[in-house]
């Protein structure tokens, strides 16, 4: 097993947030439907891009080697299930929803808004989903394919009517941020 190196965290964000953002439900995002999944990735991962680049454009100079990597224990099952209840029913299913049921999709979405042009990971985690994604940032760095990753953990709420959390981090390597790297 490799040893991971130190991973530097230099912005995180949540959602619901501390203002009590979690009745309302996340912003509603073009051309995702049914579902709150790709609404919650875009709203942590804008909420931690905002509060460390402040605007899309301060970040366009740093994106070329950020990546995103982007981890759910479940998925999108929302989606998953509308789908499944389509078929079972013999209708037709939306389009909007075979677009949506892909996890990158909505990371297409974070990109093209904030000009991040790194490596994309999607993975569905086993044990502790932050560690996971810290570690797959690690492996990135190591490999020298990304300068810093945008980590964004997301978890749908099982209940009727609640939609449930998401976090996401903009991280970079420690050793890296140690020597003045850091953006």
């Amino acid at each position: 097993m490799r040893e991971r190196r130190q991973v530097q965290v230099w912005e995180r964000a949540s959602w619901p947030g501390p203002d009590g953002d979690a009745a309302a439900g996340p912003r509603k995002l073009p051309g995702f439907v049914v579902s709150s999944f790709s609404p919650l990735v875009a709203e942590v991962a804008d909420r931690c891009l905002r509060g460390h680049y402040g605007d899309p454009s301060a970040a366009a100079g740093q994106g070329a080697r950020t990546a995103v990597v982007l981890g759910s224990r479940l998925g999108d099952v929302v989606t998953d299930r509308a789908v499944a209840a389509a078929v079972d029913a013999g209708r037709p299913v939306q389009p909007l929803l075979f677009f949506q049921s892909v996890p990158n999709s909505v990371l297409g979405h974070v990109t093209t808004q904030w000009q991040l042009h790194g490596p994309v990971v999607c993975f569905s985690p086993e044990g502790d989903p932050e560690e996971a994604a810290l570690e797959y940032a690690d492996l990135l760095f190591a490999d020298d394919e990304a300068d810093r990753a945008l980590l964004v953990l997301v978890e749908l709420a099982t209940g009727q009517g609640e939609h449930g959390a998401a976090t996401a981090l903009l991280v970079g390597p420690g050793d890296r941020a140690a020597e003045g790297a850091h953006p």
